[in-house]
């Protein structure tokens, strides 16, 4: 059975709880969020400013030339409804000089030049601030591998990373996320009509499905199919998710001594704190 629904009261609990917990940990009180106008950095910005208090939330809007009106004006709505500090910061001076450089410069390129430029901005925010980087990321995007690494991929901690995308719907509502923004279809917005399932080929709703199927449950190929799900799309799915691990993992270091880290040299994030 395929059940996506959560208890949205426990969810807001510990994702709160967790927020404040991992801040407190390692010394910081603050909080920093690249807002977009679309609903997961909705969701981490309501999030943190009922964990630690709107006053220690900075929400950064960096609208690139190409970016719509209307990404903005959802990403204003989110900043007057849960009161955050905010900034607007455009990255189009910071990303042109190297876009310009190549007249045949693919989309996802300029795509993934915006989203790295996105991540110098709030790092730099960061030590302003004096707050560590919220990630965005849902569960579904890091699954299949759909975000930019050291881009929008990139955050100190990430308190909706194990909601898939149709989770964070649900969540969202319960914390009073605009409906105009939970309703919208979702979209990196990084060209003109651009949208997250047509750059995937499905629907959120219909892979989200698959997903839980064979990462929570731990189905198989096979049984996915049984279930109902089209081979293809399972093989496609299943190929994502495989090609995209390294994403998913820091970097590997080559091992020339007797203890190599992340090999043998292993500790908590927080130890010694």
């Amino acid at each position: 059975m395929n059940d996506l629904h959560i208890n949205t009261d426990l969810a807001r609990k510990i994702l709160t709880g967790f927020i404040k917990s991992e801040l407190n940990r390692v010394g910081f009180k603050r909080a920093v969020i690249g807002l977009s106008g679309g609903i997961d950095s909705a969701l981490s910005c309501a999030l943190a400013a009922e964990a630690i208090g709107p006053e220690n939330v900075l929400a950064v809007r960096m609208p690139y030339k190409a970016s719509s009106q209307e990404s903005l004006d959802h990403a204003q709505m989110v900043i007057e409804k849960f009161s955050v500090q905010s900034l607007t910061i455009p990255i189009t001076e910071m990303a042109d000089p190297l876009i310009s450089l190549d007249p045949e410069i693919s989309n996802t390129r300029k795509g993934n030049i915006m989203a790295r430029c996105r991540m110098i901005v709030l790092y730099d925010q960061s030590e302003a601030f004096g707050g560590l980087v919220i990630g965005t990321s849902n569960k579904t995007e890091i699954l299949l591998g759909y975000s930019t690494l050291f881009g929008d991929s990139a955050s100190a901690l990430n308190p909706i990373g194990d909601l898939y995308k149709t989770q964070v719907r649900l969540l969202s509502r319960a914390l009073g996320i605009p409906d105009v923004i939970v309703d919208k279809a979702p979209s990196a917005d990084l060209w003109a009509n651009q949208t997250d399932e047509d750059e995937l080929g499905f629907l959120y709703e219909e892979v989200d499905k698959l997903l839980y199927l064979m990462i929570d449950q731990r189905y198989r190929m096979q049984e996915c199919v049984d279930a109902g799900f089209d081979e293809n799309f399972v093989k496609n799915v299943m190929l994502r998710i495989q090609r995209n691990q390294f994403k998913r993992m820091p970097p590997p270091i080559a091992k020339v001594s007797n203890r190599t880290i992340g090999y043998d040299f292993l500790y908590l994030r927080d130890w010694g704190t």
